[in-house]
């Protein structure tokens, strides 16, 4: 597990590190990781280039407490290699996490692992640079426990729906649901198997983001089903998107002090002998006075 697990990911925001702009504009975004992308975001013919900018815009802007964070190019690619040099050289400790898409095996993970220590140990970095890993390819998530537990550098797995669906050849649209009706969540089974691999390694499991941006409505209840299940947060794609995944993933004031309630009146029991009390008509034990610790800690 990383030092840092355990750091909100409410919201991680994309943002093109080809875009002087964008990148000028991501600090005052809210969120708390905001990413350079390298990968996607860069057309082949930017892709050199925007290390440069990405670095600058790392380096002298004020982020507050934003995780700062770049996506580099995938392991098959020439760009990978150099990406992770010329960033990591470039902005030294003004880089906390490094994004690694289409993990496909720990083997993986144990590369940029060895390749950073080795960045760490030449330029004398203060702290560890984290990881961050998409599971976005078919034998990604069936390797997905394995990659989770691969370095302690990794802090999180997020779940990239776009990439899996090519891998999976699935038949969806361009936010990708289903083409045609289907029973229940088209992307449950998968979603979980990234969550459970997550906690297994004690990480933290950030949901996949959501194109289409201009409908805030479905954002939300997209980030309500993860949040149900248990991820952490979830994917931006536009700033418009931040505030609604950190209102999401944030217990409200009245879920953290019906927590501090039920734990106060179920600690008061306890010391009197007793391990389980009616409250609200429902028996509580040690289980449920455990899940609203969940709550505090997502709330701390």
């Amino acid at each position: 597990m990383g030092t840092h697990a355990h750091r909100p990911r409410r919201s991680e925001l994309a943002t093109p590190a080809s875009s002087e702009r964008m990148c000028a504009k991501a600090p005052s975004s809210g969120a708390d990781l905001v990413f350079l992308d390298l990968e996607d975001a860069c057309a082949p013919a930017v892709k050199e280039s925007a290390r440069a900018i990405a670095v600058t815009a790392l380096t002298e802007q004020d982020w507050g407490t934003t995780l700062r964070a770049v996506r580099v190019n995938g392991l098959d690619t020439p760009w990978c290699h150099d990406d992770i040099i010329e960033v990591v050289t470039g902005a030294r400790d003004a880089l906390d996490v490094v994004i690694v898409p289409k993990v496909r095996t720990a083997r993986d993970v144990w590369w940029v692992d060895v390749l950073l220590t080795q960045l760490e140990q030449k330029l004398r970095l203060r702290r560890p640079i984290a990881l961050e890993v998409l599971i976005e390819e078919a034998e990604g998530l069936a390797n997905a426990l394995e990659i989770a537990r691969a370095s302690p550098r990794v802090e999180a797995l997020i779940f990239g729906a776009g990439d899996l669906s090519v891998s999976l050849r699935a038949r969806v649209d361009g936010n990708f649901d289903p083409l045609g009706p289907y029973p229940g969540d088209f992307w449950h089974f998968a979603r979980t198997q990234v969550l459970t691999a997550a906690r297994a390694a004690g990480i933290a499991a950030v949901d996949a983001p959501f194109p289409a941006y201009g409908d805030p409505d479905a954002y939300r209840v997209s980030a309500e089903q993860a949040a149900l299940l248990g991820f952490d947060g979830k994917w931006a794609i536009h700033p418009s998107q931040v505030p609604l995944a950190n209102e999401v993933f944030t217990p409200t004031k009245e879920e953290v002090a019906a927590a501090k309630d039920l734990i106060a009146r179920y600690r008061s029991a306890e010391a009197e002998g007793t391990g389980a009390i009616g409250h609200d008509g429902r028996l509580v034990d040690a289980a449920h006075i455990k899940l609203a610790t969940n709550v505090l800690d997502r709330a701390g």
